[in-house]
């Protein structure tokens, strides 16, 4: 399995794809610039490992010789971050693009709508951090004993789903926190499945 993108080096690909389309591609010196690069050998190190990995090409002698590479990656993903998700209490989801990242297909179980950014500690006996980007596979219906993305009384959080005839309950992974039950008549609804994760360095 090939490495998915840093987030760093996942927004330059799509600044860069974003000037590629306006038919401008951008020099070493606004990339540094767009980024907050401390000079354009920095830029240039990013640059250049996209390169190797065959996102981009480099055309010698030009100040702003870089292209897209021909044809599509079929081992990634272009894949929305659309706020955030709670990991304790739910909080208000901050829906809007924040930005995009290609990543690796093979990270995800299922292939995943959009990332969310988790905030909280309620599930990390599953290996869901704080700062984590967990991926959502959207659906309204899970089976029980899934991982979630549910919205409670129009805000997101993200938990196991405990489904009986007489309840619904939304369960943490971290003993610290309470599990929360769903009564009947509750604004409630999943919004999708967890189907893995980033780790940002």
């Amino acid at each position: 399995m090939s490495s998915p993108l840093s987030s760093r080096r996942a927004a330059v690909l799509a600044f860069l794809r974003e000037r590629a389309a306006e038919g401008r591609p951008p020099s070493l010196a606004e990339i540094a610039e767009e980024f907050g690069f401390a000079s354009r050998s920095a830029a240039q190190k990013h640059v250049h490992a996209l390169a190797e990995a065959g996102l981009i090409e480099r055309v010698a002698g030009h100040a702003r010789g870089i292209r897209l590479a021909v044809g599509e990656r079929p081992d990634l993903l272009a894949l929305p971050v659309l706020g955030r998700v709670a990991a304790g209490q739910p909080i208000g989801a901050d829906i809007g693009l924040d930005q995009q990242l290609w990543l690796d297909r093979g990270l995800f179980a299922l292939r995943p709508d959009y990332l969310l950014r988790v905030q909280g500690d309620s599930m990390i006996d599953d290996g869901i951090f704080d700062g984590d980007l967990v991926g959502v596979h959207r659906s309204a219906d899970a089976r029980d004993g899934q991982t979630v993305v549910a919205r409670l009384d129009g805000e997101l959080t993200i938990k196991r789903l405990e489904k009986r005839r007489d309840r619904l309950r939304l369960l943490p992974r971290n003993p610290a926190h309470a599990p929360i039950a769903i009564p009947a008549g509750t604004d409630f609804a999943i919004e999708g499945l967890f189907c893995g994760l980033v780790r940002q360095g």
